[in-house]
């Protein structure tokens, strides 16, 4: 039987929210089999949980945000990243703000964390969310065309293709395909770091965001360049940090996809749409589990390898 995954013992971390600059702490503990992934506010006069599933997400504006009974959390998909490239079924995020924190800009000091935490299997199936037909969800026209799809495919790949029109983006790969069975997750993907550009950051400043944002947890560029002094950690680090986001946003469904998702110029909100039309069509997909460990994908069966 192909095991449902958790922690071995709790771990902590300190940092600064992306958009609400606020310090937060985040401890991620060890759940039972069939808990799911569950953020709880503990920050809050009364704890208030928040379980991981497509229709708990609230808000798609430049990040991920989840809420239940008045309470919310944002800026998700990196640690949700994580969880799905490690295949942690089971989890609860305790957090004392309402964002995650951004730490690095990537998901490879989550990975890091839930890995010093040790991975453990534990006495229960794992289940799968196996994609039966195509399900395609688009946006705008033309030059403002966005669209993203999953097919059927016995195992899980991403392809994404990015369309900036930045010399510091042209100059980078645009597309990349990532297979987890073939790539690896921690080595290929969790390394890349969100970015942005400086003439937005006086615009999304004033609306209350990016007020956490620096050289130290995004890549930023201003109309030429990147300003980091490091430069870039992937030839296609861009396009790599739209496949982690999108990895993120997937697994916020709440189980692991056997599929093939691809998408152009996608972002939260669209990666949402495509999950609650996923859902809508009872038709589209089964949810699964593998009884004999060496019937599964290889990419999904086999827990991720330390850095």
């Amino acid at each position: 039987m192909l095991k449902q995954r958790t922690l071995q013992t709790l771990t902590k971390a300190v940092g600064v929210g992306l958009h609400s600059g606020q310090r937060v702490e985040l401890t991620l503990r060890p759940a039972a089999p069939n808990t799911g992934i569950i953020f709880r506010r503990i920050d809050l006069a009364k704890p208030v949980e928040i379980a991981v599933n497509a229709k708990a997400v609230t808000d798609t504006r430049l990040a991920s945000t989840i809420s239940a009974n008045g309470a919310k959390v944002f800026t998700v998909e990196h640690l949700m990243s994580a969880c799905s490239g490690l295949g942690i079924d089971n989890l609860y995020v305790d957090i004392t703000a309402e964002e995650v924190p951004i730490l690095d800009g990537s998901a490879a000091s989550f990975v890091f964390l839930l890995q010093s935490a040790g991975i453990v299997l534990q006495d229960a199936a794992k289940r799968f969310i196996r994609v039966k037909k195509e399900v395609k969800v688009s946006e705008g026209s033309g030059e403002n065309l966005k669209w993203a799809s999953l097919k059927p495919f016995e195992g899980f790949k991403l392809s994404f293709e990015i369309d900036f029109q930045h010399p510091a983006v042209d100059s980078t790969g645009q597309s990349v395909e990532f297979d987890m069975d073939t790539g690896t997750y921690t080595k290929d993907i969790a390394r890349a770091r969100t970015f942005g550009f400086t003439k937005d950051v006086e615009m999304m400043r004033s609306k209350g965001l990016a007020l956490g944002g620096s050289l130290d947890n995004a890549i930023v560029m201003d109309d030429y360049k990147v300003l980091n002094a490091e430069g870039l950690r992937y030839g296609d680090e861009f396009v790599k940090h739209k496949i982690l986001d999108a990895m993120g946003d997937l697994y916020i469904l709440g189980k692991p996809l056997l599929a093939a998702y691809s998408a152009f110029r996608s972002g939260h909100a669209l990666n949402n749409m495509l999950l609650r039309e996923l859902l809508n069509d009872p038709l589209a997909y089964e949810v699964i589990t593998f009884e004999d460990e060496l019937s599964a994908p290889k990419g999904m069966a086999q827990l991720a390898p330390a850095w």
